[in-house]
């Protein structure tokens, strides 16, 4: 599990750094100016970590699943070469279709205003800038990227079905409170991310619901790897002791 953590800490932190920094001096300057080439390398790294992430937490729910519904079977199955194997096909899928779709928009006729109306360099909001057919484009973007989100998802949740009802079998309350623990940082992290991505691509985004999609690709990119540290931390005995001393000492000088 913790091998699998690492990894999302890594594809978190590319989201932030790839998006954060130019989204401040926009904020602080009234926009901001990126080249031609800075904005698809910002969107190539933009769509390896949300294809990457999309997968990587499916293969943390196997491996939840394994741990709770196949737990003697846990450290034959999950080895070593199949974490490392599963890691490696998350990178391998996320740089491929990003890289796909980078190419295939690249290659668009950019003539008109070249002001993007969003906080960092999306697909949608650089296909509204070109002058040329974009349905090649959007094909592609809708039969790659979605099964790539939405399998995971239906994935994800046959697991935590066959979770659950594992859990419900154990005859010992504390038995259950433990199975569940070890998978409830998972899930919390899981309902943010979907929640907010699902959200952003079924919600038509036309009118007044533009403002709300910029919300919401806030909170994907900003909001929900500012708390996955903090979600997971709060499962460590060691990192509980240290906030219960600092609470207790705050207390003490008051």
């Amino acid at each position: 599990m913790f091998f699998f953590l690492g990894h999302l800490s890594i594809f978190d932190i590319m989201f932030t750094t790839n998006i954060v920094p130019k989204m401040l001096c926009a904020i602080m300057n009234d926009g901001v100016t990126i080249s031609f080439a800075g904005c698809f390398i910002q969107l190539e790294i933009f769509g390896i970590s949300l294809v990457a992430e999309c997968l990587l937490l499916a293969v943390m729910s196997y491996d939840r699943y394994l741990a709770i519904c196949n737990p003697l079977r846990y450290v034959y199955i999950m080895d070593p070469n199949l974490c490392i194997q599963l890691v490696v096909v998350c990178w391998g899928l996320g740089f491929t279709i990003s890289l796909v779709t980078v190419i295939m928009t690249s290659k668009q006729d950019f003539c008109g205003p070249r002001i993007i109306d969003h906080f960092f360099c999306d697909l949608v909001p650089l296909l509204k800038l070109s002058c040329s057919d974009t349905s090649a484009v959007i094909l592609e973007n809708i039969l790659l990227a979605t099964p790539l989100t939405l399998f995971p998802l239906v994935f994800i949740t046959v697991t935590y079905i066959y979770i659950f009802i594992t859990i419900l079998k154990i005859p010992s309350t504390s038995g259950r409170q433990k199975a569940f623990s070890t998978c409830s940082s998972h899930l919390t992290v899981v309902g943010i991310f979907y929640g907010t991505l699902v959200s952003l691509y079924v919600v038509p985004s036309k009118g007044n619901l533009l403002n709300a999609n910029k919300v919401l690709s806030l909170l994907y990119t900003f909001v929900t790897p500012l708390f996955n540290p903090i979600i997971y931390s709060l499962r460590n005995k060691e990192i509980k002791v240290a906030l219960r001393r600092y609470a207790f000492s705050k207390k003490e000088e008051i």
